[in-house]
Order: structure tokens, then C-alpha cells, then sequence
């Protein structure tokens, strides 16, 4: 704008300029009103302070008015104000300079509608009203129909005076989380509020209005929190019965905000029979340096009543714990934890079951790792880590507490400092490792007992390898190496014969013993080119193959000399042999000696064809086949059945890469006798065919979309931590403890919706499938032991209502699988579903409907019906 104002003492204006009609101006270049004092010398107690603190920026489109008489400056047509922290644009502004007042209000259009509402903004809080006045001086405003948003919260009222800084008080308010304040789709009527805008938000008589019908939901007064800040308070439980355990409230507890790092939630549930749960959920997290949860669950479940034939009880527990290191925070250092472990009926017996597809997998595992990388020469790693993995339906339970790697990188010692690695002697490497297990095996009855750790198997295993690589007739790459093992362990055993139990036992014997064993190995290899040109007019324009053949051979000597031998039968005749080192962690030396060459051929196979863009000058590449791969064994040293049977895998993808297929047969050159025993003879001098198929086994997935052409992954990420998919063909994750969150992959909620509201004239979709055939033939029964197809689905029916549903069809048994329907309405701030599991073990059905916003979260209505699970 160019133009300045200078003001005296008094304010009165020194010169005065006009900007062209519907020039733009930027704060940068926006007249600046200064405070001025006169150069007259007077007392200290004459003195007047200036009636402005500081500068005043201002700007407007069409025009600046100063009227000097009633010492006022008007501003017109996107008007803008900046003084101190206070923002202020509006269609008209009027400073009153002499009053110390600020008025801005909206302004009329060509066809009679007010437009440009002032925009008020303090620090960090935003008013928008249809008019306000502004004493700079007391801070004071008067405010007609603001509109403000706190948090979740969106505040209009009918008049708001704003005492000071940190105080406003409102009349005739209404405050809702719906997007649009002016028209919710429900709200909160109230007459009298205090605001105190970053810290709460105190109510009177209080009254919720929804579709502008008042209803009777009303509270005498109210109290919210404001922070920006995490604070502790109560969760309301949901109500609930059962058939088999009463009456319930469930996910009742308390939040406790400790500190910006962590937190903690205690939530618990409690039936009218007996039955109760307790969870504690935490998470924390370190800027730039780790971030995890913490999930810790019991339950104590009791159906029907005691003295009822059908009466049992069982305790249940279920832990679960992820952490991540920001590898930025020390490159050299790492630590994770994925960890899921607890009672193997957990996830089939849980009264508050956060992933249905979770009570249908039958493994549990878990993993806590610290590595350590020594910038060393040559470089040192070293890694501790516990593991577990627990199948649920054996209640077998395997861990490592705890696994030592200790690994030192390779050594040239032949190789010059600086130079190429060339040839056999320069590339000439050995290695060293270190690998220490304390390794556990127990079951869900023995977990952290006595006996657990008294069972317990501690070993250590290093090995040497030695190898080197050259070339052989330049294109075939030659690799030897010689591995040297050796294998302590702190128990072994001594077997014999026990004439009180009349049987062979084994004996543990503590101490230290070793064995030492080595191997020689090599092989040969290269890769094959071949190409078939169609012709470039062609839409098939040509086909690449890629062969990697590769022969192997390996020995091994035997190891007899630390084999023994016992008495099997009690006649004492030593015959049997063992040693003393069976069942170690590490295995044990080999008594025979192993000499075998080893086959393998690797294929794939890829075309160019002619691109359906016409735009495009060069071929599309299209894998045909990911890989096709043979690989089988020759026994040097075998008397009979020398050759091992062939192995045949591959896989592929069609359908612009978002169908994936994998297939695998073994093929066997023996015969079989009439017994099924395999014998030496070869399958088509029997009779047969040149190999005998006993064993095939092929996988479909496919994952598209209407929208994502290229296929969709679906979000169910506690639901795989559970241990289950991480797709929804099991079902989606269903978090009972907060039913909030959608069933459905998220939107883009900030896309413009275009379609009209009773009709979409697009319905979204999404289609995962997966479908396993498994044939066998060991014994000539050619049987197709599994055949089963899973399918999910989900679809938008309108712009507001989503229906899914997850299923699949056993071929084999002649029955559906597990079976789920999913409905979702979308009432704008609120959402409403309906979940349904018609038939099995986990049948049931849930409905929710509630407040998205989490300030209000205590606000729904929540009813389910349990499954009726049966404790064994």
C-alpha cells in the first residue's frame, strides 16, 4: 500500500493518503500506525502514556476513511487489523483510536447477503463471529453469535463477553463435534457458560438436541477438560449379559495420564456369576528414541452355577508387548520386542476378545532381541534375544531364554589391501560364530514352575567356515569351503537298561562335554540366457528364459567314535549303539558317513508385448513365471534308494500383479510295494510312470479393488499381533474396549464427496480371496486332503452405509467356515455397526452406536451378545 500514517501524542494525524480503489495489500507493506511523543521537555508527572502499546498494521481492498472529528479510521472490503498477538480480518473495521476500541463486522454483497465474518485470533485461539468490539487497552469483548473450536469441540453462542485473556462467558451456546457448527447434526444446548479456552469449559443447565429435536437427556451442569495435554479420568463401562454368566459391565476402569512419555489404563469387567477381567494397557514413547505398548490381560471365568453339571471354571492370561528403537538414536545399537504369550485357550475362552480371527490360529510367538555391531577390524556383532512359540492346540510351549550370537565378519588373508579379490587364493575367507542357547520345552500346566527351568538344555556351537569362489571357463562360478562345528554341552545322557522298570532309560549326566565334527563342500554354477523373438509387430513380441543350473556335492565322515552301546534287553549283551550326546539343542554327530551331490535348476520366464498405450515407443515387461525351481540329491554311499525325490516349486502373478499363485509337488522315481513301503525299484520299471507324484500343494491370493487398481491391504494390524491375518478374510479386528474405531479401511475424508446422498452412482469395493488345494499320494491314495476357498468382501451401499462380510467354503469337510457379516453407518460425528458371527464356536452379535469424537466417548450405547463358549 505504500502509505504511512504518523500520530502525535494526542493521536492526532500528521498526514493522511488514500490507496487506489481494490488494490491488494500484505501485512509486509501494510500501514503501520506508530506511537509518537513530542520533543517537549515536561515533568516526568506530566507526562501521558501513549495511547497505543505497540505498532498497528492495517489493510483493506477498496478503501481507508479517517475521520478525523470522531477519531476513527474505517477500513472496507477485506479488511485486515494486526496488533500486538490479536489478528483481526472482517468485511468493515473500524478503529476508534480515542476509545481504544476495535469494531469489525461483516458486509453486504451486490445481492444483499452479508459476507467476510470477522475472524478473530488471540495466540492460539480462533473466534469467528458475525460482529465484535475490542477494547485494546482493557482486553474486553463483546461478541455477537461466535464461533470457536476447542479441542474436539466446536462452541457457538448467541453473546460472548470476554472478560480478559484467559475468561470468556457465554450466553445462549450450543457446542457440538459435528464439522458444521451452524447447521450440527446434534449439539448441546446450554444458557450459561465460563470458558477458559486451553484449560475447561464450565456448564449450567445442559440439554442434548439432536436433528434440532430436543430430547431428554439433560445435566444440571458440566465440566470439561480443555488441555492440550493428556489428563486422568474415569471410562464408563458398557453394559452386558450373558446366558451362562449374568449381568455385566465391562471396559469400566480409570486413565491415568503419568506424563507425556507414558501412560496407563486400568480396565476390568465384572459378571453377576463370579466372572471377572482385569487389563492394564500402557504406552510410551521417546522422542528420537523408542516407542511401544504394553497389553497385560487376565480373566477369571466361571460359567453357570456351582453345584450345575455344566459348572467350570478357568483362569486365563494374555501379554502382550511391542517396542521399537529409533535406529537414529545409536546405529550400533537395536532393540525390539514383539511379544504374545499366555494361556494357549486365551484367545477361544475370552470374555472381552478383541480379534475373532485370533481364537482360530494355533500358534503363539514371541521375540525380545539386543544387538551390538563393534566398528572394529574386522567388525564384531553381537546379539541376545528370547523367543517363544506356542501352539494353542497342544498347549507345547518352546523357548529360548536366552539365545547368544556372537559373529566376527570375514577375513581375506590372501587378498592384497587395495586391489580386486580375483582368483582362488585372494578370495580365500573364513568366518567366525558363535551361537549359545538355553533352550526350554514345557507346557501350559509347567509355565514358570521349577520343573520348567530343572528341564531346561544349555549349549554352544561355533563353527569355522572356510571358502573361497572363482571362476571356472569364465562363465561358471566354482565355490569350496571346509566347515569345522564344535558343539559343548553342560548335560548328556547315559542310556541303559532298568531292570525295576524293565526298560531302556535315559540318565542325565552333568558336566562339561564336546564334540568336534567337520565337512567339505563345493559347487558349481552359471546362468543361461535365451530369448524368442516373435517380431516387434507382434503383441507378443518376445520371451526371455533364464536357467541357473547348479551341482553341489558335500561330505561328511563319520563320527563313530563317540557312539557307545548298551544293553537293550537286559542280557546283557552290549549291541545297541547311541551316544551320549542325543537329544542335545545342537543334534549330534553323524555315525554314517554322508556323500551326496546335489542338483538344482532355477528358472524364469518373462515377455515383452506391445503396450495398449499407443504413446509408448518401448515393449511392457510381463513376468510369466516369478520362478520355477528342481532340485533333488544323489547318495554316493547309499545301498539302495540313492536318489532323493525330486522337488518341484514355483510361483507367479496375474492380473497386473494382484493375483499371486504358488505351487510345489514332490516327485518320487521309487516304487512302493504293496504294503506302502517304498522299495528299490524304479517306479516305471513297476509298471508306473516315470515319477510318482505323492505329494502337491497350490495357493491363490487375490487382493483388488475399485479403487486401487493394484490391489488392497487391509488394516488389521492387532489383529496379526494376535497372531491371526492381517487381512479381514478371518474377520476384521473388533476392539471391544473401544468400538469407536471403524471396521472398514480408513477413507481420505478430506476427498470432496460429489455423489449425492440417496444414491451413489459409484459403489466402492474391495475383494480379498485366498483358496488351498492340498493333494496327497504316499500311499496310493490319491486324496485331496484339503480343498478350501475364503473370500472377503466389503462395499459402500450408499456414501453413508458400508456392509462386509468374511466366509469360505471347506470342499473337504462339506461345511462354511468362519463366517462374519459387518454393517456400518456413518451419522456424521456419530457412528453406528452392527456385527454378526451367525453360526460356530465364536457366534455372536454386537451393536454399537456413539460419538466419534473421544471428548464424548462415554456418550453410546453399546450391546452384544457373548459367545457361548465351552471351558476345556
Amino acid at each position: 500500500m505504500g502509505n504511512t500514517k504518523t500520530y502525535s501524542q494526542e493521536g492526532t494525524p500528521n498526514r493522511k493518503s488514500f490507496p487506489a480503489k481494490n488494490q491488494e495489500t500484505t501485512p509486509e507493506n501494510a500501514t503501520i500506525i506508530e506511537p509518537q511523543l513530542t520533543k517537549v521537555v515536561v515533568p516526568d508527572s506530566l507526562k501521558k502514556k501513549p495511547l497505543l502499546e505497540s505498532k498497528i498494521k492495517r489493510k483493506a481492498l477498496d478503501y481507508e476513511k479517517i475521520d478525523q472529528k470522531k477519531k476513527t479510521i474505517t477500513l472496507y472490503n477485506k479488511a485486515e487489523v494486526y496488533y500486538q498477538d490479536i489478528e483481526l480480518k472482517a468485511g468493515i473495521i473500524v478503529i476508534d483510536y480515542e476509545k481504544n476500541e476495535i469494531y469489525a463486522g461483516r458486509i453486504k454483497d451486490s445481492l444483499g447477503k452479508y459476507s467476510q465474518a470477522p475472524v478473530f485470533k488471540q495466540g492460539t485461539n480462533v473466534v469467528e463471529p458475525d460482529s465484535i468490539k475490542f477494547n485494546t487497552k482493557t482486553k474486553k469483548a463483546w461478541v455477537l453469535n461466535s464461533r470457536t473450536e476447542q479441542g474436539e469441540f466446536k462452541i457457538k453462542a448467541e453473546f460472548t463477553k470476554k472478560e480478559n485473556d484467559s475468561v470468556y462467558f457465554m450466553k445462549g451456546a450450543r457446542f457440538t463435534t459435528s464439522k458444521d457448527v451452524d447447521n450440527p447434526e446434534y449439539y448441546f444446548k446450554t444458557n450459561k457458560v465460563k470458558f477458559v479456552p486451553g484449560k475447561k469449559v464450565v456448564i449450567g443447565v445442559t440439554n442434548m438436541v439432536i436433528a434440532d429435536v430436543p430430547t431428554p437427556v439433560a445435566l444440571p451442569f458440566a465440566f470439561f477438560p480443555m488441555s492440550e495435554k493428556s489428563r486422568s479420568g474415569l471410562i464408563i463401562p458398557s453394559y452386558n449379559d450373558s446366558n451362562t454368566r449374568g449381568f455385566s459391565l465391562q471396559n469400566g476402569g480409570y486413565y491415568f495420564a503419568l506424563s507425556d512419555n507414558y501412560d496407563l489404563a486400568v480396565l476390568g469387567d465384572y459378571y453377576t456369576n463370579g466372572s471377572y477381567g482385569i487389563r492394564l494397557e500402557s504406552t510410551y514413547a521417546k522422542k528420537y528414541a523408542f516407542m511401544g505398548n504394553v497389553n497385560v490381560r487376565f480373566e477369571n471365568l466361571i460359567t453357570s452355577e456351582r453345584g450345575y453339571p455344566d459348572y467350570s471354571k478357568s483362569n486365563i492370561y494374555n501379554i502382550q508387548w511391542s517396542h521399537t528403537k529409533d535406529p537414529k538414536s545409536n546405529p550400533n545399537s537395536r532393540f525390539s520386542a514383539s511379544v504374545n504369550l499366555g494361556t494357549s485357550k486365551y484367545y477361544r475362552q475370552s470374555i472381552n476378545q478383541v480379534n475373532i480371527g485370533g481364537s482360530l490360529i494355533n500358534t503363539l510367538s514371541s521375540s525380545v532381541s539386543y544387538s551390538k555391531t563393534f566398528n572394529s577390524v574386522p567388525q564384531v556383532n553381537l546379539s541376545l534375544s528370547a523367543t517363544h512359540s506356542q501352539n494353542t492346540n497342544t498347549e507345547q510351549i518352546n523357548m529360548t531364554l536366552p539365545t547368544l550370537q556372537l559373529s566376527v565378519d570375514r577375513i581375506f588373508p590372501f587378498a592384497p589391501k587395495d586391489g580386486i579379490k580375483k582368483g582362488f587364493f585372494k578370495n580365500i575367507n573364513l568366518q567366525y560364530n558363535l551361537r549359545g542357547e538355553n533352550r526350554i520345552a514345557t507346557t501350559d500346566s509347567l509355565f514358570f514352575k521349577p520343573q520348567m527351568f530343572r528341564d531346561a538344555k544349555i549349549g554352544f556351537q561355533h563353527s569355522i567356515p572356510l571358502s573361497t569362489n572363482f571362476k571356472v571357463f569364465k562363465y561358471i562360478s566354482a565355490t569350496t569351503s571346509v566347515n569345522y562345528n564344535e558343539v559343548w554341552y553342560l548335560k548328556t545322557i547315559q542310556r541303559q537298561y532298568d531292570i525295576t522298570k524293565n526298560e531302556v532309560t535315559d540318565t542325565d549326566v552333568q558336566g562339561f562335554d564336546a564334540f568336534r565334527t567337520y565337512s567339505v563342500s563345493a559347487s558349481l554354477g552359471t546362468t543361461v540366457y535365451g530369448t524368442y523373438n516373435f517380431g516387434e509387430k507382434k503383441k507378443i513380441q518376445a520371451i526371455r528364459h533364464v536357467m541357473r543350473p547348479n551341482v553341489s556335492y558335500s561330505y561328511t565322515p563319520s563320527f563313530s567314535k563317540y557312539y557307545d552301546t548298551y544293553d537293550s534287553d537286559g542280557s546283557g549283551t552290549m549291541i545297541k549303539e547311541y551316544t551320549r550326546f542325543d537329544n542335545g539343542i545342537f543334534g549330534a554327530p553323524g555315525k554314517t558317513m554322508s556323500n551326496n551331490i546335489g542338483f538344482n535348476l532355477s528358472n524364469t520366464f518373462e515377455a515383452k508385448v506391445t503396450d495398449k498405450d499407443s504413446t509408448k515407443t518401448e515393449p511392457k515387461k510381463i513376468m510369466l513365471l516369478n520362478n520355477l525351481n528342481f532340485s533333488t540329491s544323489y547318495d554316493i554311499t547309499a545301498d539302495s534308494l540313492k536318489l532323493a525325490p525330486l522337488r518341484m516349486s514355483g510361483g507367479t502373478q496375474f492380473f497386473n500383479q494382484k493375483m499371486n499363485m504358488n505351487f510345489a509337488a514332490t516327485l518320487d522315481p521309487y516304487a512302493i510295494n504293496n504294503a506302502g513301503r517304498k522299495i528299490n525299484t524304479w517306479n516305471i520299471d513297476n509298471g508306473g510312470s516315470l515319477f510318482r507324484m505323492t505329494s502337491a500343494n497350490m495357493t491363490l491370493n487375490y487382493a483388488f479393488s475399485s479403487k486401487d487398481i493394484s490391489g488392497k491391504e487391509n488394516e488389521n494390524t492387532q489383529g496379526k499381533r494376535n497372531g491371526g491375518r492381517e487381512d479381514d478374510l478371518f474377520g476384521t479386528n473388533t476392539d471391544l474396549g473401544d468400538r469407536r474405531q471403524s471396521q472398514f479401511a480408513a477413507d481420505d475424508e478430506d476427498k470432496p464427496d460429489t455423489t449425492s446422498d440417496l444414491f451413489k452412482y459409484e459403489l466402492p469395493w474391495d475383494m480379498t480371496l485366498a483358496y488351498s488345494l492340498t493333494y496327497s499320494n504316499t500311499n496310493r491314495e490319491q486324496k485331496i486332503t484339503g480343498n478350501s476357498l475364503m473370500v472377503s468382501v466389503n462395499t459402500d451401499l450408499t456414501p453413508k452405509w458400508k456392509l462386509g462380510v468374511s466366509t469360505g467354503y471347506d470342499f473337504v469337510q462339506k461345511g462354511v467356515t468362519f463366517t462374519q457379516f459387518r454393517f456400518e453407518r456413518d451419522l456424521l460425528s456419530w457412528r453406528m455397526d452392527f456385527n454378526w458371527v451367525p453360526f460356530g464356536d465364536n457366534s455372536y452379535w454386537g451393536f454399537f452406536i456413539g460419538i466419534k469424537a473421544g471428548v464424548l466417548s462415554d456418550i453410546k450405547y453399546d450391546k452384544r451378545n457373548q459367545p457361548n463358549r465351552t471351558l476345556r
